[in-house]
């Protein structure tokens, strides 16, 4: 992004339409926006109306976020058990996780974790995620990650993460206007996510009573578009959920998995996905497989992070900030869109 284009970003505003490279007033088009994007690791806010992305500088919280109605936080692949050289340490980095959101001036309704909340699926190992997640002081809602699931087809997560869903752990709840809705796709993965014919028709249900004003968030451990399937990184039945989900004026997907940020947005939905606190991951193609990648120890937390969320219930903005745990800038990785 040229000098002149970060200059003027502050007042930009795109309409986003089906064409890819449509050009807004300003010069700037949807692929040079989603790279400008990158910028919001390091003091902007996208946030979303109707389709059309806003930016308004992101720096001490409490008096800009005033307006808002509520805010709330994402982490992500904590995988609590792991000690390999990619991080030996995995609960002292999550921890930082909760040192940095409990230093925000603006304090989250609720946490989310897009799972693998541990490595191995071991008692100790939840039993430690439990004990620190004290620390943070309000409510956590989950979903599992394959490493939550693997080892017992999450029997385990159930028992202690699962009271009221259905199924393998999906479910929905309203918070002051919003429609969250959890997923579970890492029970039935055949090469990529799966969602499965049970949890579509549930949904189909559970959105059936809603009206399309009504501003959703999904959430889910792999990705539900296609980031590079080569790896697995998607959901195979993923667009029966989104044919649902289009006739909803605002729609954000949150998602964990592949450890790093990456952005997309189509028509009224955006796409995003999040940094883990235990290790990163590279990106799509980078190597010959996906799986931990090891870092110099002075630049762990600089890959490492969190996403906060700010909703504003009179416009319905709705404002995606990722934070790095060292505080350093986020590389984001653009996706083309459809």
């Amino acid at each position: 992004m040229s000098e002149s284009s970060r200059n003027r970003i502050h007042s930009v505003e795109l309409t986003l339409d089906t064409n890819q490279d449509s050009v807004s007033p300003d010069g700037i088009d949807r692929r040079g926006f989603l790279k400008c994007m990158a910028w919001a690791g390091t003091g902007l806010i996208w946030s979303f109306a109707g389709g059309v992305p806003v930016s308004r500088v992101f720096g001490q919280t409490h008096h800009e976020l005033k307006q808002s109605d509520f805010s709330f936080i994402q982490i992500s692949d904590s995988h609590i058990g792991f000690n390999k050289p990619a991080n030996a340490d995995v609960t002292a980095t999550l921890q930082a996780a909760l040192d940095k959101i409990g230093a925000y001036s603006s304090v989250p309704d609720f946490l989310i974790h897009t799972g693998d909340l541990t490595h191995s699926s071991k008692p100790a190992e939840f039993d430690t995620l439990d004990q620190v997640l004290i620390g943070a002081k309000r409510q956590v809602f989950y979903v599992p990650g394959e490493h939550d699931t693997s080892v017992d087809d999450g029997k385990m997560y159930l028992d202690r993460y699962g009271k009221g869903s259905k199924g393998n752990g999906w479910y929905s709840f309203d918070h002051k206007g919003v429609h969250f809705i959890g997923l579970v796709n890492v029970v039935q993965l055949e090469g990529m996510g799966k969602l499965g014919q049970a949890q579509l028709d549930w949904l189909k249900q559970d959105l059936g009573g809603l009206k399309g004003s009504t501003p959703i968030v999904v959430f889910a451990h792999i990705p539900l578009w296609a980031v590079y399937p080569t790896w697995g990184w998607g959901t195979s039945d993923s667009e029966q959920a989104f044919a649902m989900l289009r006739r909803f004026g605002s729609v954000t997907v949150l998602n964990g998995h592949i450890h790093q940020v990456m952005q997309k947005v189509e028509g009224n939905v955006a796409f995003h996905t999040a940094m883990s606190t235990a290790f990163p991951q590279p990106a799509p193609g980078a190597a010959p497989s996906p799986g931990p990648m090891k870092v110099s120890a002075d630049k762990l937390r600089d890959v490492l992070g969190i996403t906060h969320v700010n909703f504003v219930a009179q416009t319905h903005q709705l404002a995606i900030v990722d934070s790095s745990l060292s505080g350093a800038p986020i590389e984001l990785h653009e996706m083309p869109l459809a």
